[in-house]
């Protein structure tokens, strides 16, 4: 059968990269689909300190360079292009990209899952140089500084106070004038002295600065929503936790999800309820979201299919 192969990979994150090495190094070639985002979420972030193994930090896009290169290196082969459709209603999967169709006798899904951001132009222009989806990945570059962050949910008080660990002061702008967030997290953010609030208030607007070729935010243009009233306030960095969502839209109907949209995964496993078809990374991991836990699940996802292709009949 053409374009026949033992192992495909959707996705080409961590996760993804990850179950390439492995399932190259195990002598099943695989084959990567790289997506419309090579190297996933990490191409959009500047600088990675708490990647284990780089004790002086290196770039996002580096490092899935890097990523790459290693799993190249054990005959794993990728291409970029773009899942449209996916047949797992019999072996061998047929995965249909935007310019070919491949059959697969095992499918690892690291598709990954996307930050729900505010849609702002200026919040582009400054992703990286000062907007941020993730508290836990660039809290520690804000020490000593105050930052901003929007949502009203678990995640946003969560995210909040851990910037305290750093920031002096951590600002929570929020659209309504109630949070959403359970009580035990909404009572544990307004008892920390370093957090305060701005209710009934949207971020119409990232400031910010060019100096030199370097860019970084100076502040945000915040609109009240009940008085329709337009304020400025400085701010070192702007969190974004309003919510992720998983890369899951051309599987729905196909395997087993939650409510959310995350692919669901079987206990201490990365098998769906489809057999063959796995999934790793950001689109099976609602709770910890690191590069560090999606390329962990990439190992486990190649194991598991090899371990599937030697329980088949030859």
């Amino acid at each position: 059968m053409e374009n026949h192969h033992k192992v495909i990979i959707i996705g080409s994150g961590p996760a993804g990269m990850t179950a390439a090495l492995y399932a190259g190094r195990a002598n099943l070639n695989p084959l990567v689909l790289e997506g419309n985002q090579p190297g996933g979420q990490l191409t959009i972030t500047t600088e990675v300190e708490n990647f284990p193994g780089f004790p002086g930090g290196l770039q996002g896009p580096e490092l899935m360079e890097l990523f790459r290169k290693q799993a190249l290196r054990f005959n794993a082969t990728a291409v970029f292009e773009e899942i449209v459709q996916v047949d797992f209603s019999k072996r061998p999967f047929r995965v249909s990209s935007d310019a070919n169709e491949y059959f697969g006798d095992t499918v690892i899904i690291a598709t990954g899952a996307s930050a729900m951001l505010l849609g702002l132009e200026s919040e582009k222009k400054y992703m990286g140089y000062g907007v941020s989806a993730c508290a836990t990945c660039d809290g520690f570059f804000y020490k000593g500084l105050e930052v901003v962050i929007v949502g009203g949910g678990d995640t946003a008080m969560e995210e909040a106070s851990f910037l305290t660990k750093f920031a002096d002061k951590v600002t929570v702008v929020h659209r309504r004038d109630q949070l959403r967030a359970s009580k035990i997290m909404q009572e544990r953010a307004m008892k920390n002295p370093k957090i305060a609030f701005v209710w009934n208030s949207a971020i119409e607007e990232v400031l910010g600065r060019e100096e030199n070729g370097r860019k970084s935010m100076t502040g945000v243009k915040l609109r009240n929503l009940k008085t329709d009233e337009v304020s400025e306030l400085r701010t070192d960095g702007l969190f974004i936790a309003i919510g992720h969502e998983p890369n899951t839209g051309v599987f729905k109907g196909k395997i087993d999800m939650d409510q959310r949209g995350y692919i669901r995964t079987k206990p201490g496993s990365t098998a769906t309820n489809v057999p063959g078809v796995f999934a790793a990374g950001d689109v099976a991991d609602p709770t910890y979201r690191q590069a560090v836990t999606a390329a962990g699940m990439g190992c486990m996802a190649a194991i598991d299919a090899e371990r599937f292709l030697e329980s088949m009949p030859h």
